[in-house]
Formats: structure tokens, C-alpha cells, sequence
């Protein structure tokens, strides 16, 4: 018999971002509207609502104008509003402005908001439990569980105080089970209980293979007679080179603060790239080292994005509850634009969920949910986008950069491309070997614009319990020496933007060993996506373990 305790609820949903958020509030609204009660549940893995929302963040409204109206006048944290739009083309030593009049007017940022989608979460989460929706934060999912026909009842959260051994501690308390008659799973990028439902349900089976991108970012408080509020610049090209996918941001918010980010595409061929010292190196450019000089560096964190788009979401749902927001994978990537979808997302899959619950329906799928999706603007919005990322991924930063303009602009026009082309080969199958590429000797960072890993680590404020199992699991523990490191000179210690994985000297035995310093993960999930021996798994840690950043 199960020595954990159960809670039930009509819906139950696994994420304290703008999917899950907006899909309770969307719930409680419908309960308002109907005279019909349904009782919500939002889980959190973060220590707070928030504190593992990390994202540029140039926001757009639409979703948000659906979902409360009088956000404004309720005091949503959408403070800065985007005044200036820019878009630079980097050589190693200058850079040349694309004239805003060629971009495609969806490119357009005018009508946006520079926010922290970290506060925007907190505002929401205030809203949502003001109309009676519980939320946990510190309560991670670990488990799905099901019902005797093999349908989705709820999930459990993970057991506390469990040793590093695998043993209970004196503080051990089993977790909790939370059923439902519909668990929306709202985890964002790689979560892990959405990955195990696509596999156990086949939900990929008729979409593109996934593909992503690790988006590193620092918050900055700069001199404020270089501060722009609204001033928002992206570019393209140096430090990467043509055949390698990415670029930064440049956001000026209130309190004379910037975002600053680098975008790598995970597509990336040589073994010896690090995106965290591209990133670093990238800060030096001189068109943008001058913002930060004698400015202070206040945070930083890392996360996988979804780039895949229209042709890779998966089928949304699966007996018993749906995937909304980025677990699913409705980034626009040209615009490097997520949350407006997400939440909508979120939107749609409670209207079905309610419908479902008030016919006294579980169990079930909730079919109007992909069928609203497939009618919404969410649907026209990565529609028209879905051929850029090919296209740069086949043709490389010039030509596909310039053949996904046009695509854009005829898709603007009405007359895209009548095919939808495909991505390719997995983010984990694109690597060299080690014997075919080229070393990168990354400059030292020199403490004042550009950092090390362990420094950065220490002011995303990333802490877990020590003695517990390590939430990076090894299918193999002998393959990082014995296979990735002749191979790919194992790329873990180079991808992973938190110094996780280290090879080190064995003093026992004369040779190497993989270290992981679990410790440090930020859980940007990169080690999941992009090891090319699929061997990385990763799960949650126990409680509320991991970063927890402010204003991010």
C-alpha cells in the first residue's frame, strides 16, 4: 500500500510559468462565467513562482489583452514599453544596421513589452490565487500516474529526504499523489514528465523532430547616461561563424537595468564550441562593450528554447490531460517570441478541460483543445514562420537569413512556399568528430564585462540539498570516457552553461573520470538535448532545488 497521501482535484497542472498560470486563471474565469465549480491545482518545481523563469523578454500583449484586459489598471509588471527597434549585422571589429523599412513587419517589436517573465509569473500567480486557485510551489512531479485503462490520473510529487545513497534520511517525507480528472503539463522546454508522455504515448509520431536552442542572458545595471528605456537591439553573426545558428539581444527595462543574452542554435557541428564563452566574448564587441562599461553585472541564468516550430509540436493531448506552453514547443524563433503562445495555449486547453469536467467527462482526450489550437492566431503565427529555421539551418547564417526574409515577406504577402520543409537530423546528431574540427581557444574573461562559469553560477543563486541522488542520471556511466571523450573530446563540459560535467584525472587510476557537480545546474536541460550519446538524462531535483532568479 502507498504510504503517500492523495489530493484530488478536477484539474491539475504541472507549471508555474504563463502556460500554467493562464490555463488556471482561464479555468476560474470560466467558473465564474458558468456558476460551475471546478477545484484547480498548480505545482511549481521552483522555490517560488518564478524563480526558474528565465526569458529575454520583449513580450507581446496579445494573449494577455485576451486573458485579463485590465492588466494595466491591476498593476501588471509590463512597465517598459518598446520605443526604439534594432537589428545589427556583427563583424569581428564593427557592424552594419538593417534598415527596420526590409524587415518583415512581423519583426516589427512596436506595441511590445520589455518585461521580466519571472515578475509577469509572480503578478499572475497573485491573480490566480485570489480567485481560490491553489498553487504549491517547491513540489516537483516526478511521476505520471495512471489509471487502470492506461489513462493520465494525476502525478506525484517527488519523495524528500532521500540520501545521496538512495536511502531515507530522518527527514524523509514520501511525496504526495495529486489526482485529477485532467492534468495539463505545463513544464516548459524538455520537461521531463512531457517527455516521458510523448514517448509512452507516441505523441511525436507525425510531427518533425524537436529542435532547440540554449539561450544564456545576465542582468545588468548600467550608467544611466547610456540607459535607453525601450531600446531594444538584436544581432546576428560574430562571434559565430556562417554555418553556426544564433544571435543576442540587447534590452534596456526601467531602473536603468539591460538584458543581455546570446541564442545558440543546438544544431551546432563543432564539439569544441561553448556557447556560455561565445557569449562572454561576444560582450566584448565594440558595439555593445560600451553599454556595460561601468555597469554592474546583477544576475545571470541559462534555459533550452523550443525552435522547432509549426512542423515539430507534437499531438497536444493524450487520455487524460494536454501539453500547453513550451512543453509543447510554440516558440516563434524568428522573433524569439514564446510567452504570448504559451499562454494562449494555456487558454485553450482549460476551455476544453472545463467543457469536459462540467459534461462530467475524465479521463478522456480533450480533442477541442488541438482543434481550437488549429483555428487560433497561435496556429497563424508559427504557420507562417515555419520555413526559417530550415532554411538557415540548411543554407547557413547568409543565404538562409535572406531566403527565410523572403519566405516571410511572401507569407506576409499571401504567397508563401506551399511546402513545409523539414528540419533534419536531431540537435544530439549534428556534432564532428573531434579529429574533424577546429580547437577554440576562448579569451580569459577579465572579471569586469566578461566572466568565468562558477562566478555566473553563484548569482543565479543556484542551490540544491546536498545529500540527495543526482538529478542528472547516466545511462552509461562508463560512455563519457570511454566513448564521447575520444570521440567528441565530450562535449558536456563545453555545452553545459554551469561547469555540471568536468573531466578530471582518476588519482586511483591513473586516468579520467567524468565528474558532475549537480550542484551547480541551472536546469537549462542542454545535457538532455544535445549529448550526442543520448546518455544524459535529467530529472528534478528534490523540493525546490535550483536556481532562483530575480527580475529574470
Amino acid at each position: 500500500m502507498s504510504e503517500r497521501e492523495a489530493m484530488e482535484f478536477d484539474v491539475v497542472i504541472v507549471g508555474g510559468g504563463p502556460a500554467g498560470l493562464g490555463a488556471a486563471i482561464r479555468l476560474k474565469q470560466l467558473v465564474a462565467a458558468n456558476d460551475h465549480d471546478i477545484s484547480v491545482c498548480v505545482i511549481e518545481k521552483g522555490s517560488e513562482i518564478g524563480a526558474h523563469i528565465l526569458s529575454g523578454a520583449v513580450i507581446d500583449p496579445i494573449a494577455l489583452n485576451e486573458l485579463i484586459p485590465d492588466w494595466k489598471a491591476k498593476g501588471a509588471p509590463l512597465n517598459t514599453a518598446v520605443s526604439e527597434d534594432n537589428f545589427l549585422y556583427l563583424t569581428e571589429t564593427g557592424s552594419v544596421r538593417l534598415t527596420n523599412i526590409f524587415m518583415p513587419p512581423l519583426m516589427n517589436n512596436h506595441g511590445n513589452y520589455i518585461i521580466s517573465l519571472g515578475n509577469l509569473c509572480r503578478w499572475l500567480a497573485t491573480q490566480a490565487e485570489a480567485m481560490g486557485i491553489e498553487i504549491y510551489p517547491g513540489f516537483a512531479a516526478t511521476e505520471v500516474l495512471y489509471d487502470g485503462n492506461g489513462a493520465v490520473r494525476g502525478v506525484a510529487t517527488g519523495d524528500m529526504g532521500i540520501g545521496r545513497d538512495g536511502e531515507k534520511t530522518d527527514h524523509y517525507e514520501p511525496g504526495i499523489e495529486l489526482h485529477a480528472k485532467y492534468t495539463l503539463i505545463a513544464e516548459g522546454v524538455r520537461g521531463s514528465l512531457a517527455k516521458s508522455l510523448i514517448a509512452k504515448f507516441d505523441l511525436a509520431k507525425a510531427s518533425d523532430v524537436p529542435k532547440f536552442g540554449i539561450g544564456i542572458k545576465e542582468l545588468w545595471e548600467i550608467d544611466p547616461a547610456k540607459h535607453k528605456p525601450g531600446a531594444v537591439t538584436h544581432t546576428m553573426g560574430w562571434p559565430l561563424d556562417g554555418s553556426t545558428g544564433g544571435g543576442s539581444f540587447l534590452y534596456h527595462l526601467e531602473n536603468n537595468q539591460v538584458a543581455i543574452g546570446f541564442v545558440l542554435h543546438l544544431n551546432y557541428k563543432n564539439p569544441f564550441l561553448s556557447p556560455f564563452d561565445e557569449f562572454q566574448r561576444f560582450k566584448h564587441h565594440p558595439a555593445i562593450q560600451p553599454t556595460l562599461v561601468g555597469g554592474r553585472r546583477i544576475s545571470y541564468g541559462a534555459r533550452a528554447i523550443t525552435e522547432g516550430g509549426f512542423q515539430s509540436v507534437p499531438k497536444l493531448t493524450f487520455p487524460g490531460g494536454a501539453l500547453i506552453g513550451c512543453a509543447a514547443g510554440f516558440v516563434n524563433l524568428p522573433r524569439i517570441k514564446g510567452s504570448h503562445n504559451a499562454m494562449k495555449t494555456g487558454m485553450l486547453a482549460a476551455e476544453a478541460a472545463f467543457t469536459a469536467v462540467k459534461a462530467g467527462r475524465h479521463h478522456d482526450e480533450l480533442t477541442a483543445y488541438p482543434e481550437a489550437y488549429r483555428k487560433s492566431w497561435v496556429y497563424t503565427d508559427l504557420k507562417r514562420v515555419r520555413n526559417v529555421k530550415p532554411l538557415w539551418s540548411r543554407f547557413g547564417l547568409h543565404v538562409g537569413l535572406m531566403l527565410g526574409g523572403i519566405d516571410m515577406w511572401m507569407n506576409q504577402l499571401g504567397i508563401g512556399l506551399p511546402i513545409t520543409l523539414k528540419h533534419g537530423k536531431s540537435d544530439d546528431a549534428t556534432l564532428l568528430p573531434a579529429a574533424k574540427a577546429k580547437a577554440i581557444a576562448y579569451p580569459k574573461p577579465d572579471g569586469k564585462i566578461s566572466f568565468d562559469k562558477l562566478s555566473s553560477v553563484f548569482i543565479s543563486n543556484t542551490n540544491h540539498e546536498e545529500n540527495q541522488p543526482i538529478h542528472l542520471k547516466l545511462a552509461d556511466p562508463a560512455l563519457p570516457i570511454a566513448v564521447n571523450l575520444p570521440l567528441w573530446a565530450e562535449p558536456a563540459q563545453r555545452y553545459c552553461p554551469a561547469g555540471v560535467y568536468e573531466v578530471i584525472a582518476d588519482d586511483a587510476g591513473g586516468g579520467k573520470r567524468f565528474q558532475i557537480n549537480a550542484q551547480n545546474c541551472v536546469h537549462c536541460k542542454t545535457c538532455d538535448i544535445k549529448d550526442p550519446s543520448r546518455n544524459i538524462t535529467w530529472t528534478v531535483p528534490q523540493g525546490g532545488g535550483g536556481p532562483n532568479y530575480p527580475n529574470m
